[in-house]
């Protein structure tokens, strides 16, 4: 397995520092840290209403923290907007998968480049030289992840009529066009067969170690995480309650009473 290695200049490829978000009065998280090293595959576990998701719309910049940062190889993200945020070398998947259903599969995979094209106005109406090239490398990299996907029998499909499954390696495609250094898993077993969640076990590892991705995993298949998680944050309640080796985690008696519930209760 990849060994986790810090990023550039000795910083964590990624760091939450003291992170804190308020809705009205409502805490749904609470000064919650960790780091990632370049490499990792980072589960984030929790119950229902833990902050899970508060927190990797945080990473995605739809939502501002009320306190505390959020540091990508030393720089804050939380000048950006989420706009910009796959230019800052982030990508992400949903729970819910947010396709465009009426475009083909191979056209949403080409959205997911956008970020990483640089063209203007005039040069794309007169079809410059530097514009055909763009194209032409565009086009080659969508086929590389069609095929990488195993997508290409549909790539010229539209969306909304495939199964569940495959949308979702669909929109696991559009994030990987845009080239990201760390990408965020939110529920990818959501919906999926077991015959499904083993594939994507092996997917996310085989992305990990063929694309120097360092993965960020939201899911609540606890066998999904402890097979492929190098690391483990368990969350409750917006606080962080564990942290280390998916089976220190695993077996932290605050986690199991998290998921399980005190016998005294």
């Amino acid at each position: 397995m990849m060994q986790a290695q810090l990023g550039n200049g000795n910083f964590p490829l990624l760091a939450v520092r003291d992170v804190s978000v308020v809705f009205g009065g409502i805490v749904a998280l609470n000064g919650v840290s960790f780091d990632m090293k370049q490499g990792q595959i980072l589960g984030l576990i929790g119950p229902n209403g833990a902050g899970k998701t508060t927190l990797f719309n945080c990473l995605s910049r739809l939502y501002q923290p009320s306190t505390g940062e959020i540091l990508m190889e030393g720089k804050s993200i939380l000048t950006r907007q989420a706009s910009q945020i796959a230019e800052c070398g982030i990508g992400r998947t949903f729970q819910n998968v947010a396709l465009f259903p009426r475009l083909t599969v191979r056209d949403n995979i080409r959205i997911g480049a956008h970020c990483r094209t640089k063209s203007d106005f005039i040069s794309d109406a007169l079809k410059l030289p530097a514009v055909r090239h763009q194209e032409q490398a565009l086009n080659e990299k969508v086929d590389e992840i069609l095929t990488y996907l195993d997508l290409h029998n549909v790539a010229d499909r539209e969306v909304a009529g495939l199964p569940f499954g495959t949308q979702k390696r669909v929109e696991l495609g559009r994030a990987l066009a845009a080239e990201p250094k760390i990408l965020l898993l939110d529920e990818p077993a959501g919906g999926l067969n077991h015959e499904e969640v083993h594939a994507l076990g092996d997917l996310v590892r085989r992305i990990r170690d063929d694309r120097n991705i360092t993965v960020l995993l939201v899911e609540h298949h606890m066998g999904l995480v402890m097979s492929i998680a190098d690391h483990v944050v368990a969350l409750n309640f917006g606080k962080k309650l564990a942290e280390g080796t998916p089976a220190a985690v695993q077996s932290d008696p605050d986690v199991i009473k998290a998921y399980l519930g005190s016998k005294d209760a």
